[in-house]
């Protein structure tokens, strides 16, 4: 199952910096027509690293929007981070399986 419905957001530093510190949950980045990386951790963080360029991938890729879903527990973002790399076959990922 792909990311919750939700309004995606651009992928940029405003948008990110204006999360909440501290939310840990999955994430995925995107461009039209392709996935471009799915990840998890701490939402804005990661975010942020990743706009700071932490992975060529990524930069060259030039995702330009982000979804993301909030867990409680980091078990369950590491499954569903599993799941959806899975379904989504994000270019920047390691393929699982």
């Amino acid at each position: 199952m792909p990311f919750v419905q939700q309004t995606s957001r651009a992928f940029n530093r405003y948008n990110v910096e204006s999360l909440n510190p501290n939310q840990y949950g999955v994430y995925g980045l995107f461009k039209q027509g392709a996935w471009v990386y799915i990840g998890r951790g701490d939402i804005r963080q990661r975010l942020l690293s990743h706009l700071n360029g932490d992975n060529p991938c990524i930069l060259q890729y030039k995702p330009t929007h982000w979804v993301d879903e909030v867990y409680n527990d980091e078990l369950s973002a590491e499954r569903r981070e599993k799941q959806l790399i899975v379904e989504l076959n994000p270019i920047c990922n390691e393929k699982i399986g």
